[in-house]
């Protein structure tokens, strides 16, 4: 009975969850609808949360353009196949790595930055002085920080993307003497404008993820500090991990016919 009983919490906990990020979201979608937007607090919040995280997405992206590169390049030519080298970067990158990495890199920071960030207005009553004054929370707090997900995280993806062919590229004609005119005429070959679109409608729904999570964990804080670092550890973990099930499903539905 123990074990059914903590199935049943479990399930309960999990609908709930589930139903209060809808719940978010719908609200968000609301304001949003109506143009009740903060657009001086938005454009903080891209600088925030997109801006100051190039640089992290700029590293991640090019050293993992450049293992990919260096663990296919060398093998491919001793295999008459170094014209495929490109593609194979330049696939990688658009399709899966690029939106993904990016994605969770930004999970990291952003996602706990959000969580901290209202968590601790939530455990000092901020936010219940914002609802006294008439003023709506979600409006408020959460929908400048998601369109600014939504404007960042593509721009940040595409980043990402030239970044790491850019790095696979240089790893390919260093070490193995791929010229960089073959390695973009395969990555021209292998990718298409329509694969990087749905590379970025994959960034879209990342940046729904990572903005509706952070936001979530931080209004449902309680227990002061200590509930604060636990908002924010959680925002980390459920934000990676619906991004890699989500990645899963969007590559299932965009890419799985091909």
């Amino acid at each position: 009975m123990k074990v059914l009983d903590r199935v049943g919490r479990a399930t309960i906990d999990l609908l709930e969850y589930a139903g209060g990020i809808t719940t978010l979201a719908g609200e968000s979608g609301s304001f949003m609808m109506r143009m009740r937007i903060r657009f001086i607090e938005t454009i903080n919040q891209c600088y925030f949360l997109g801006v100051q995280s190039i640089s992290i997405v700029i590293l991640t992206s090019l050293f993992t353009g450049m293992v990919i590169s260096l663990e296919s390049a060398v093998q491919a030519v001793q295999f008459g196949i170094g014209s495929l080298v490109g593609g194979a970067v330049a696939f990688a990158s658009v399709r899966e790595l690029g939106p993904m990495l990016t994605a969770v890199v930004v999970a990291g920071r952003v996602g706990s930055a959000i969580a901290a960030e209202i968590g601790s207005m939530v455990v000092t009553e901020q936010i219940e002085a914002l609802t006294s004054m008439g003023l709506e929370p979600t409006r408020f707090l959460v929908v400048p920080r998601l369109l600014a997900m939504l404007v960042m995280l593509p721009l940040l993806t595409i980043f990402a993307d030239v970044v790491s062919i850019a790095g696979g590229m240089w790893i390919a004609q260093t070490y193995a003497h791929i010229s960089s005119d073959s390695f973009i005429a395969s990555a021209r070959q292998a990718i298409g404008f329509e694969d990087i679109v749905k590379g970025l409608v994959k960034s879209l729904v990342f940046a729904v993820i990572i903005a509706l999570v952070g936001a979530y964990q931080g209004l449902s804080t309680r227990g002061g500090a200590a509930g604060v670092g636990k908002a924010t550890t959680g925002a980390v973990v459920i934000s990676i991990i619906m991004i890699f099930v989500s990645n899963f499903a969007l590559s299932f539905v965009l890419f799985g016919g091909h």
